[in-house]
């Protein structure tokens, strides 16, 4: 079981490393233009902190584009980079490419069992399904987590799967439960799991014990 961070903010991502749990980062286009920064000035940066895992999303229309990008990111950041492709035809070819090369893989934008079986039959290392966004238009989002987890199971599958779209720490709960490997998760999210009304009270009543005040 591991953590991921989803942002594209360095200053809350050093934050967060000091805890010494986070395993990897994702980022992707929306995130680096919410940042305002150049993609390649935040990837630099975090490549100084030492992230073990970085997902970087690469441009491309075509198998070419995108294996060629995912080539060059590869090689200037070596083993801090994964690969980003989108679940598509192309995206697929582009996997099945850099698999072969031994370059990590993340396949996003998956919503179906049928898209990661074709994700995992292209040496794809991580498969990213949306929970959020499927639980958005009133679908299960933790529900396909748990039909992925069986197939990948019953096929002995070496393909990860990694939770996106994670909203709140009751979906990464369940998506842990229903199989996930890895949950990426909102800074403000991973902030949340920190936190129970209970450790509070518990706290305050230790304070008291101990003779502090608050």
């Amino acid at each position: 079981m591991k953590i991921f961070l989803d942002s594209a903010i360095t200053t809350d991502i050093e934050d967060r490393l000091q805890t010494g749990i986070i395993d990897g980062v994702t980022t992707n286009p929306t995130l680096i233009r919410k940042s305002n920064e150049d993609p390649d000035v935040v990837y630099g940066e975090l490549n100084k902190m030492r992230v073990k895992d970085l997902s970087i999303e690469v441009k491309g229309d075509t198998e070419q584009e995108l294996s060629a990008n995912g080539i060059m990111y590869s090689r200037r950041f070596k083993e801090m980079a994964t690969i980003k492709l989108p679940c598509t035809v192309e995206g697929i070819k582009a996997c099945k490419k850099l698999s072969t090369l031994r370059i990590r893989t993340n396949m996003t934008l998956v919503f179906s069992v049928s898209q990661a079986i074709l994700c995992s039959a292209a040496g794809a290392t991580y498969v990213s399904p949306f929970v959020g966004r499927l639980d958005q238009i009133g679908e299960d989002g933790v529900g396909l987590i748990q039909d992925i987890a069986k197939v990948f199971c019953m096929n002995k599958s070496k393909t990860q799967i990694l939770a996106a779209s994670i909203r709140s720490p009751k979906q990464a709960e369940d998506s842990y439960k229903a199989g996930a490997h890895i949950c990426t998760l909102p800074v403000t999210v991973f902030d949340q799991m920190f936190r129970h009304k209970l450790t509070d009270d518990g706290l305050k009543q230790f304070a008291v014990d101990f003779g502090i005040n608050l």
